[in-house]
Order: C-alpha cells, then sequence, then structure tokens
C-alpha cells in the first residue's frame, strides 16, 4: 500500500482526491491522509513511519510549504518524497522548494492524470531508494560478518614460526592467501605424539563463507580423529563419511594428510583428490608416489588407502592447493606444474621459510595485475634426521 499525505488548506481538495482514487482507495493501493497546513503536517510526519509521498500546496495558513520543507529538513532523514503545488508559472517558489529538497513538482489547477502520474513516478523513486538502502544494509552486515569470519579463520590455523622450536628432527612452514574475505583452503599441524608429526593441506570448493564453513568442520573433523593416533586413511575415511552425513549440498573437499614419524623419517602419507605434493632432495625433484582417492563429501562408503616413504635428512616435502598451480596471467596462463617444478629445480632456498615465501612471490609475480581467482596454500616440511 501506498501511503500519501496531502497537505492543502483547499476544503474540495480531499473529497476530488477521494473521488478520483476511489478504486485504488477501495482496492487498498492507496491511503490518503490530510492536513490543512504545514504545522498539522509535520505532526502527521512525527508520528507516522508509513509515508511514501508528501503532496504538499506552497501557499497555506499558519505554516507554509516552503517552511514546512526546511522544517522537514531539519528532522532525522525520512525516506519518503515530497512534491510540491503551486500555481502556474510561480517559478521562484517551486525553485526554492526544490532546492529545500522537493523530489518535484505540479502546478494548479490541478491535473488528476498528471498527478496520479507524478505519484506512481514518486513511488518508484522512494521504494528504488528504500531497496538501495536495504542492501546497503545488507552489504554492510555481510561485511561485519565476513570481517568476523575471516578472524575466526585466522585463529584456527596456526601461524606461531618456528613450529615445535624444540625438535630439532624437522622444521616446517606454511602460508595461506584467501582469494576473498575468507577462503576454503587450509593448513594445519600438529603432534600426534612424542613422535608423530601430522601435517594436512586441503581445499574445499567453491569460495567465501560456505566454504569457509566447509573447511573449519573438515579441519575439526580432521585432527579428532586424528588425535586418536588413526592411520591417515583411517582419517581420510572417517572425516569423508561425517561430511557425506552433513548433506554440504555438492560441496567437496580435496585434503592431503600426512603423518611423519621423526624418529626415523617415516612418512605416511593418504590423500583424498589432493595434487601430490613434491619430494625435494637437493636437484632431485618428483612428486611422492599418488595415492588414489575421491574427494571428500561425495561418497561415505569410500575407503581411503595410504601409502609410506622414508625420507632422508635433508629432504623436504611441498605440498600445495591447485591455486598455485592454476593461477593465471595476464594472457590467461597457468602457473602451471611445470613451472613449479622448474622453480624448485632451479632454487635450494636455505631454509622451509624461504621456500614457501619464494613460490608465492614467483606465482604473484607471474599472475601481475590478474585478480586472484583462487585460494593459495603452500606448506613445506623438511626431516633433518633423528637427534
Amino acid at each position: 500500500m501506498t501511503h500519501i499525505l496531502v497537505v492543502d488548506d483547499e476544503p474540495d481538495l480531499e473529497l476530488l482526491i477521494r473521488q478520483r482514487f476511489r478504486r485504488k482507495i477501495r482496492e487498498g493501493e492507496y491511503d490518503f491522509s490530510f492536513a490543512p497546513n504545514g504545522l498539522d503536517a509535520l505532526g502527521i510526519v512525527d508520528d507516522s513511519s508509513q509515508l511514501d509521498v508528501v503532496l504538499c500546496d506552497i501557499n497555506m495558513p499558519v505554516m507554509d510549504g516552503l517552511t514546512f520543507l526546511s522544517k522537514l529538513s531539519e528532522r532525522e532523514a525520512r525516506d519518503f518524497k515530497t512534491v510540491i503545488v503551486s500555481a502556474y508559472g510561480d517559478m521562484q517558489n517551486i525553485r526554492t522548494a526544490m532546492n529545500r529538497g522537493a523530489f518535484d513538482f505540479i502546478t494548479k489547477p490541478i491535473d488528476f492524470e498528471d498527478l496520479e502520474l507524478t505519484i506512481e513516478k514518486t513511488v518508484r523513486q522512494v521504494r528504488a531508494q528504500r531497496e538501495a538502502r536495504e542492501t546497503e544494509q545488507k552489504l554492510q552486515l555481510l561485511n561485519r560478518e565476513l570481517e568476523v569470519a575471516n578472524r575466526v579463520q585466522q585463529e584456527i590455523i596456526p601461524k606461531k614460526f618456528p613450529a615445535f622450536p624444540e625438535h630439532g628432527e624437522f622444521s616446517l612452514y606454511a602460508s595461506m592467501h584467501s582469494a576473498s574475505s575468507v577462503g576454503g583452503d587450509f593448513y594445519d599441524f600438529f603432534k600426534i605424539s612424542d613422535h608423530a608429526l601430522g601435517v594436512a593441506v586441503a581445499d574445499v570448493s567453491g569460495k567465501g563463507v560456505p566454504a569457509a564453513l566447509i573447511m573449519t568442520a573438515s579441519r575439526s573433523l580432521l585432527k579428532s580423529h586424528a588425535m586418536q593416533e588413526r592411520s591417515p586413511a583411517d582419517c581420510l575415511t572417517r572425516v569423508n563419511r561425517s561430511l557425506c552425513a552433513e548433506n554440504l549440498s555438492s560441496m567437496f573437499v580435496s585434503l592431503f594428510y600426512g603423518v611423519l614419524d621423526f624418529r626415523e623419517g617415516r612418512f605416511t602419507y593418504s590423500s583424498a583428490g589432493h595434487n601430490p605434493p613434491y619430494r625435494i632432495q637437493g636437484n632431485s625433484i618428483e612428486h611422492l608416489e599418488p595415492v588414489k582417492g575421491t574427494v571428500l563429501g561425495v561418497d561415505a562408503d569410500l575407503k581411503y588407502r595410504e601409502n609410506t616413504v622414508t625420507l632422508q635428512p635433508g629432504e623436504r616435502l611441498l605440498i600445495y592447493t591447485d591455486g598455485i598451480v592454476e593461477a593465471f596471467n595476464t594472457e590467461r596462463e597457468e602457473f602451471s606444474d611445470a613451472r613449479l617444478q622448474r622453480l624448485l629445480t632451479e632454487h635450494h632456498p636455505p631454509t622451509v621459510e624461504n621456500l614457501v615465501s619464494r613460490v608465492m612471490e614467483e606465482v604473484r609475480r607471474y599472475s601481475g595485475d590478474m585478480v586472484q581467482s583462487d585460494d593459495m596454500t603452500v606448506l613445506a616440511l623438511e626431516y633433518h634426521g633423528p637427534r
């Protein structure tokens, strides 16, 4: 329903308006209220939160239309529009009214067909303005929620480096850059026992808040099962079953999870559709032997497999998400696995932190001015040998 306030001292105007718009009044499209002067109109404005259009004469007793407009501007901002009514040719007052905030004007004697068109045009503008304001408020709320989600996400991902400085048997470093305010990638590392370290890197399909929620759930489930000293394959099997049970609206997760026994360098790992990490020893660069496994969240009956390798002192593992190799440059060419492998072959940074930083820097340099289209995560682990 459109609520219209008519401010005019002509006694016959109310009858004419009710007669002209009787059908719309009867069908509940229009609701009119009337005031004989600007002062009474201010009282109605102050008492009503439903006004859409104010139709106001300029020349009235007690308080004229121009003064009424000035008083409106002193009040809290309202989202209705004012249409001024004035004698034909009274352009000076009409101009003054427009400068004081009137949206439009009509002239006397009133052409009711023109009045109806003017009301409809004004209502469309009022509703568009309200919709824009509501959209802006929703965006502000969403931005606040995204800021909170980003803080939560950043707090749950470990960022304290060097990690486990009391253990000279290994060193690790990781970095994550989200493509949006919150991301779907995550990395994690945690001690499972006095001699075992768990490391994980994952990529949730999609971006934004939904991906971040699935990321949080996946990380929590993995760590919960891992801390019970389950094997990597058993962990992924159980995490997958839980994610499928939650009906994730076709969202899925690729995840690599491995456990390093740092007494002897034995590394056992499993993969759910994730890029195979690189195994680096000097100039020798190769992928870890792949362990086939479907992404998490697709089929609850899947059982995952695992593999074990023995790392030699000085060997490194580089675990990453596809946002690294699929980063585009301005020519829409991917960074690619080949470029990543060449980078790892040609450069031998002294620490895992240097290694992760170099990979991230090279990808950003390659991408140039291209907007990051996917989250990018890299984790590097080096085995130093038993202590």
